[in-house]
């Protein structure tokens, strides 16, 4: 398995431009299979879970091509409503397929999504949306078959706002008959990238970013060019890295609406950040103070996040809590952080952090994507080297992390079967 080595010790210093969305684009190539038309999508990052995805639309059937950042999708030939289970296991995101196939064919089958081990996730509130929109849904041996002779537009109210659920039911209702409410939809940036995606279709969709959004039935979608939003996660996981190695970094390719609450705990924390307008200026210049951090859904501190804020208080002054609302097992990275020699106790949902005045180079494994983001991190400052195994986890949501690293003064090696890529 390939390995990260990290030299810590070098303060980030430069530009870095971000990658499109990983949670937008894992989104809208599902719904590129409502089209009957060729959608072409710009800045696509080339994460495994893309190529992932890339692969679910060929295996129903798609034509992709994949050049550079750029995507061709024409789904006018799909052949197959039926998702190979060894796919849907690799990637949480591959139940997004759900809503679009059954909305256009009426009929769709997958087994249980992959992904993540970062606590519960359940299909509950996908699945009772898709009945109330008409389905007669069947769950049997890991397998999730969902079918009817039209969907028709209902009243849909979320128990909790999840962002897969509102993506999964907004698709399936664009060609539903008659007009569909969700209620209690969640906010995300990516929610409203799906709507300006689907609208550019010919669909009728409003008021994503808000708890209410509506959908007006279409008879069909055509073909469309679109561009990926940037990467919130990934541009806040690079204003963590600058503030944590008293950096200074202007990152390019953002929208800093979408990062209000990490900034705002980054300035708590004593980070200068200088918002110019599609580009943030981050400067660091002394150790970080603790902050506490509760974890919410958007626009509260999002849960991709905590890991990255964990590797900064650790060696912020103070004492700083983390207390995570969304998930139940998101502190698997706390005993990796303790091996590089942090001060942190878990209670509960709870984490109480000690910040020390240094780390220590160990090896240690990313047990999750964001996990992974965050032991990079801590590894940037931590005295020697550090080793970071199972990289394929930080490979589904950053496109080119090292060589963008690299560029910013970083000491990084890619390890692959014992020999070093630089």
């Amino acid at each position: 398995m390939e390995k990260y080595v990290i030299v810590g010790g070098n303060r980030l210093s430069g530009t870095v431009r971000l990658s499109g969305g990983k949670n937008s684009v894992l989104t809208i190539l599902p719904a590129c299979l409502l089209s009957k038309g060729a959608c072409i999508l710009h800045d696509v990052p080339r994460l495994s879970d893309v190529y992932v995805m890339k692969d679910v639309l060929e295996g129903l059937g798609a034509r992709v091509e994949f050049t550079g950042n750029t995507m061709v999708i024409n789904a006018s030939q799909i052949t197959s409503v039926e998702i190979p289970d060894r796919l849907t296991r690799m990637m949480r995101a591959s139940n997004l397929v759900m809503g679009p196939i059954l909305s256009r064919f009426q009929q769709v089958k997958l087994a249980y999504p992959g992904g993540c081990s970062i606590g519960s996730r359940p299909m509950d509130q996908h699945l009772r949306g898709m009945k109330i929109l008409g389905a007669q849904v069947i769950e049997k041996y890991g397998f999730i078959e969902a079918k009817a002779k039209k969907l028709k537009g209902g009243e849909i109210c979320l128990d909790l706002p999840s962002v897969g659920a509102t993506e999964n039911l907004m698709m399936a209702a664009v060609l539903a008959e008659g007009v569909t409410i969700i209620r209690n939809a969640a906010r995300e940036p990516e929610i409203v990238d799906l709507q300006n995606f689907l609208n550019s279709m010919g669909a009728h969709v409003k008021g994503a970013g808000t708890d209410i959004i509506k959908v007006e039935g279409v008879l069909e979608l055509g073909g469309t060019e679109h561009t990926i939003i940037p990467d919130r996660i990934e541009a806040g996981t690079f204003i963590v890295m600058t503030a944590i190695t008293q950096g200074d970094v202007r990152i390019e390719n953002i929208i800093p609406e979408h990062l209000e609450a990490v900034i705002a705990k980054l300035r708590e924390a004593g980070v200068r950040i200088d918002d110019n307008g599609n580009s943030l200026q981050v400067t660091a210049t002394e150790r970080a103070k603790g902050i506490d951090i509760k974890t919410m859904p958007f626009p509260g501190f999002p849960t991709d996040m905590q890991a990255q804020l964990m590797a900064l208080t650790a060696v912020a002054e103070g004492t700083s809590i983390i207390s995570e609302t969304v998930f139940e097992n998101r502190f698997k990275h706390v005993d990796e952080f303790r091996r590089m020699g942090a001060d942190i106790r878990v209670e509960g949902r709870a984490a109480i952090i000690k910040g020390v005045k240094r780390l220590s180079g160990a090896y240690v494994e990313s047990s999750d994507l964001r996990a992974g983001a965050a032991l990079v991190t801590a590894g940037l400052v931590a005295e020697g080297a550090t080793v970071i195994g199972e990289v394929h986890h930080i490979d589904r949501g950053y496109e080119n992390l090292e060589q963008k690293l690299r560029s910013l003064g970083v000491q990084i090696l890619r390890v692959n079967g014992g020999k070093g890529r630089l």
